[in-house]
């Protein structure tokens, strides 16, 4: 690490870019710090994305494992990421006067990385020890049994590790060594490598774990069902009862690989004997063409699973409490909104064409009665009382699906309504700026109703503010399933898959696909004739 004189030399350096203010803070420079390195990320491919790891990846794996305090080690550690989500954990969950010192070690092959992840540690405030090293044959800060937590992205199916330099290893043999069970490839001038380095790794986290320690890494989902000499490693693991949980990811959650990859979670003080697995490939966001991520609210929705696990019945409620909060917020500050573009389009409607005007007044007071149902609900709220709180959040739930309801039914009422007016109407200043604030009263309503959405979501798996297994979501595991399945770790053979049903009688199935294959039909005589166009214009370009 460079001398404590020059800590401050990132910052300042930061701080000659305009337009950032001269009292920012460390946390702001560090947002910026990562931002840039998404962007290099996704520009650089390959190259830029072998230390780059998304920031919603790495929340969820942090959430999981909830560190604390202590020492995190990080021995593939790229930019640092890892380590920057585990302070901004432990710093957005202390408590008063509680020990939330934190140490991080790193290791990282490539040189200019390792500069990237130690100006990332500067800048968020952090100590630790970052070098350069191959971890496959380095252990420079002496990892077996060191570290309370350890979270890692290491490069995946790696075939090209010295075999006798690693067989000797207690970081890796402890539960047994992959090798090849026919003949081995020689590769390295002559040298026998290991077959694949994914359980090199595997073995590496679970060693560099004190007593009491966790883990959280990512690993391509190939490793879940491991064959060979893997395969005994992966049965040991299981029957050592060290494996807490597996997550799937969804497919392009990278910026550079779109392999399918599997959250592994380790620890070392497990109170069951079970394997907690969860099927997140659903549960995403699509941010372009290429790439997914999750929202913060899937974040947080994911780990609650674990800590409904772990008998954090308390997480649950609060968490809900907070949807609320978000909520009825955003409502109590569009309500106002609501009312002056009722009044706005009733108007309007009136002018132009004077009958049939939509009736606001119900939904009206339809949200005057939520906002009142909310502040009789925080009057008795007491988020300790568990059964008690759930019961009330699942009253108020009850209330709020009804109004968004009758809310978009109006919209869409109001919609139709002036599009008719718009056919006969030329477009005007007052019909411009009508369908202004319409469209932002439906950009409105789809926020407003996006965390009541996540309350859905929550009480629909979880009513009693308890775990269960859900279809298609998660299963627990024990240790007789996880046989049955031949030890596998594919979350997909455990948890199952949810049928959707589309809520169409068989007349309206019927009748939509009549309608999508008469717009088949038509599109299909379209081609045809721009076709013939295009055969025309060809020959007459030709001299035909």
């Amino acid at each position: 690490m460079r001398k404590p004189e020059y800590r401050g030399l990132p910052k300042q350096l930061l701080k000659n870019f305009a337009d950032i203010p001269k009292d920012a803070s460390g946390d702001m420079f560090g947002q910026i710090y990562e931002y840039f390195l998404g962007k290099f990320a996704m520009a650089e491919g390959q190259g830029g994305g072998e230390f780059f790891t998304p920031r919603s990846v790495v929340r969820v794996m942090v959430q999981i494992i909830e560190p604390h305090n202590g020492t995190v080690f990080d021995p593939a550690c790229g930019s640092g990421g890892m380590f920057v989500q585990s302070a901004q954990f432990i710093e957005g969950r202390k408590s008063p006067g509680e020990d939330t010192s934190l140490f991080v070690y790193g290791q990282e092959k490539t040189l200019e990385t390792v500069k990237l992840a130690k100006m990332n540690i500067a800048v968020n405030g952090l100590r630790g020890d970052i070098r350069q090293a191959n971890t496959y044959y380095e252990d420079l800060h002496g990892s077996f049994e060191k570290f309370d937590y350890v979270l890692a992205n290491p490069p995946f199916n790696v075939d090209d590790v010295n075999l006798a330099k690693v067989e000797a290893d207690r970081r890796f043999n402890t539960y047994g060594i992959p090798r090849n069970k026919t003949k081995a490839k020689a590769k390295d001038k002559g040298a026998v490598t290991v077959p694949n380095a994914n359980y090199l790794w595997i073995n590496l986290f679970a060693t560099s774990l004190k007593k009491k320690g966790r883990a959280a890494l990512v690993m391509a989902n190939s490793a879940s069902d491991a064959r060979h000499s893997e395969a005994d490693i992966h049965k040991t693991l299981i029957e050592k009862n060290l494996i807490y949980a597996m997550l799937t990811l969804p497919s392009n959650m990278f910026y550079t690989v779109t392999l399918p990859a599997t959250l592994w979670f380790f620890d070392k003080d497990k109170q069951d004997n079970k394997i907690l697995f969860i099927d997140a490939r659903n549960v995403f966001i699509q941010i372009d063409r290429a790439h997914r991520e999750f929202t913060e609210e899937q974040i947080q929705n994911i780990a609650i699973i674990s800590r409904l696990h772990r008998g954090n019945h308390q997480a649950f409620v609060e968490l809900v409490d907070d949807y609320y909060k978000n909520g009825f917020a955003r409502l109590t500050e569009n309500r106002p909104n609501l009312e002056a573009v009722s009044k706005n389009v009733i108007g309007f409607l009136k002018e132009n064409n004077g009958k049939d005007i939509p009736n606001f007044a119900p939904v009206l007071k339809d949200a005057d009665r939520l906002l009142k149902a909310y502040t009789e609900y925080k009057k008795q709220i007491d988020l300790a009382l568990i059964d008690k709180a759930n019961k009330a959040q699942r009253k108020l739930a009850e209330t709020i699906a009804p109004f968004f309801a009758s809310l978009h039914e109006l919209l869409k009422e109001v919609d139709k309504k002036v599009r008719h007016i718009e056919k006969d109407l030329k477009m005007n200043k007052d019909l411009k700026s009508l369908k202004i604030e319409l469209d932002n009263l439906h950009k409105e309503a789809k926020a407003t109703e996006y965390f009541f959405g996540h309350i859905a979501w929550l009480h629909e798996r979880f009513p009693e503010a308890k775990y269960e297994d859900v279809t298609g979501l998660c299963k627990l595991a024990n240790l007789d399933e996880v046989k049955e399945q031949e030890y596998s770790l594919n979350p997909g053979r455990y948890v199952g898959v949810v049928i959707e049903e589309d809520g169409k009688t068989e007349e309206e199935f019927i009748e939509e696909m009549i309608a999508l294959n008469d717009e088949l039909n038509k599109l299909n005589k379209e081609a045809k004739e721009l076709e013939g166009v295009i055969n025309h214009n060809i020959r007459q370009i030709a001299g035909d």
